[in-house]
């Protein structure tokens, strides 16, 4: 019976990751698909540049507790049926793992979606919550100085693996952060070759 309400927790994980946040408010403000504007992207950073800083706060906010609540929801159900913290820790983990696969492979959008960067980030603090906090001041710092959404994720995602062995951490954790940031930095990989050649927008930027 457990396994089959850990397959259960896990499935709804990625359903919920997969909620097409992006593409939802875009047609609700703008009647677009915002996959055939800007980037192309489904995530906060296009749907602010295309559609408004309101509406991208907007996702952001809800891809960010996507993962949260993924991890959370695995947390207490699995606390509800068993008392085993080894079981609870993995599921919890690969229920964050996912919510972050679900949101740039969307069952809903074709299995296209954004680049998890929120998602990983709210999965991060549901987990750890110190890690979470520390990355995203990793992030908010290096967005500060360089004003590129895509340098900060990078940067974060890279962090996070550090800081969760630095705070000791159980192995599954660290284990998610290291393959969820390699995942994010892949699906950056476009990001970071127009970083190099000097053309990544900045924030506020249409380009």
């Amino acid at each position: 019976m457990i396994w089959l309400i850990a397959g259960v927790v896990l499935v709804l994980a990625y359903l919920l990751g997969s909620l097409p946040t992006g593409y939802a408010i875009a047609q609700l403000v703008q009647g677009i698909d915002i996959r055939e504007h800007g980037s192309g992207n489904t995530g906060a950073t296009n749907v602010f540049r295309v559609v408004g800083k309101q509406a991208g706060f907007t996702v952001l906010l809800i891809d960010l507790l996507k993962g949260l609540l993924a991890v959370l929801i695995a947390r207490l159900v699995m606390g509800q049926w068993n008392d085993s913290l080894v079981l609870s820790t993995w599921v919890q983990t690969l229920a964050g793992l996912l919510a972050i696969l679900g949101h740039s492979r969307s069952v809903w959008l074709n299995f296209t979606g954004g680049k998890s960067a929120a998602t990983g980030l709210g999965v991060i603090l549901a987990l750890a919550w110190p890690v979470g906090l520390g990355t995203a001041v990793v992030f908010g710092l290096v967005f500060a100085v360089s004003r590129t959404v895509s340098l900060g994720s990078i940067a974060a995602a890279t962090a996070a693996p550090a800081l969760m062995i630095f705070t000791g951490k159980p192995l599954p954790f660290i284990l998610l952060v290291l393959l969820g940031g390699i995942y994010v930095i892949i699906r950056h990989r476009s990001n970071i070759s127009r970083l190099l050649a000097g053309t990544e927008p900045k924030l506020g930027s249409n380009a």
